[in-house]
């Protein structure tokens, strides 16, 4: 029986599309919960400019007040210096980095190209090594971009491979507007496996279209054993027109369980994480 990680992301790429300010204390006993439900990867918040995403502005207040679980891995994204910075003096256990397969994207999201983009992470991977802190890899549009169109598996790549380069243990492949298809899946890991191992791999699947959970089925079949979803089925992207409806953790639980994969999380723990949230959001 294959074992399947879960990297829950809702607390952070959940609720920072949340338009209404969610409460310090709702965030942090979010958390807190999540902890409980035997998830082993929790994305906790993100150091950014609260100009930018004011719902993240309480970054460091969150890291803080968590009761810390041993078995969980607490991590927030980190886009430079000063949120690497932060997330240090926070106590963070990983950080993520992020950077796109499409130029356009990568200008209008965090205004300059993609080389530009790696450029500016050389001295955030420089600190987290200094610190021991392991540095995971995101890249965004991986099949389809919203200005762009469809993307090229051989983009996807090149990008995937100077963050591993750079010092990421795992890359994060970010379906954002969630227009893949199975197969578009199978064709960009086909490209992508023949220069990176399948465990530095990782599948980031919105639900936009319905497709996450057979796009995830596709990864699966391709050997991707960790998969990002969020709680509730939160969030998306902000920078991209109809990114949002990230996959519900509680349905990717239910249709692993179903196929007899193990992941060491609790369903009916995380249906109550859910409603839990969802009555606070309300």
């Amino acid at each position: 029986m294959c074992e399947v990680t879960i990297f829950e992301v809702g607390p952070r790429d959940g609720l920072q599309n949340e338009e209404k300010f969610v409460d310090t204390d709702i965030k942090i006993e979010l958390i807190n919960r999540l902890s409980e439900t035997g998830l082993k990867k929790i994305e906790v918040t993100s150091f950014v400019s609260p100009k930018w995403v004011p719902q993240m502005a309480d970054a460091a207040e969150v890291m803080g007040g968590i009761n810390r679980n041993p078995n969980v891995a607490y991590s927030a994204l980190t886009p430079n210096l000063i949120g690497m910075e932060k997330a240090i003096a926070s106590g963070v256990d990983e950080v993520a980095i992020f950077a796109a397969a499409s130029e356009t994207f990568s200008k209008r999201n965090i205004n300059c190209s993609i080389e530009e983009s790696l450029q500016r992470f050389i001295p955030v991977m420089a600190m987290a090594r200094e610190h021991n802190i392991a540095v995971r890899g995101y890249v965004s549009c991986v099949t389809h971009c919203p200005y762009d169109g469809e993307i090229a598996p051989s983009d996807v790549a090149q990008v995937s491979e100077a963050l591993l380069k750079l010092g990421c243990y795992e890359i994060s492949l970010g379906d954002t507007i969630g227009k893949a298809a199975p197969g578009d899946i199978k064709a960009l890991l086909k490209v992508l496996l023949t220069s990176i191992p399948v465990e530095k791999l990782a599948l980031h699947c919105h639900d936009t279209y319905e497709r996450a959970l057979v796009n995830i089925t596709a990864g699966l079949d391709m050997g991707i054993r960790t998969f990002d979803s969020s709680v509730a089925g939160l969030g998306g992207c902000p920078y991209a027109k109809g990114a949002s409806g990230n996959v519900a953790s509680e349905a990717v639980l239910e249709m692993l369980n179903e196929q007899g994969i193990s992941t060491g999380v609790d369903l009916e723990k995380l249906n109550d994480v859910a409603s839990f949230i969802k009555n606070k959001l309300k």
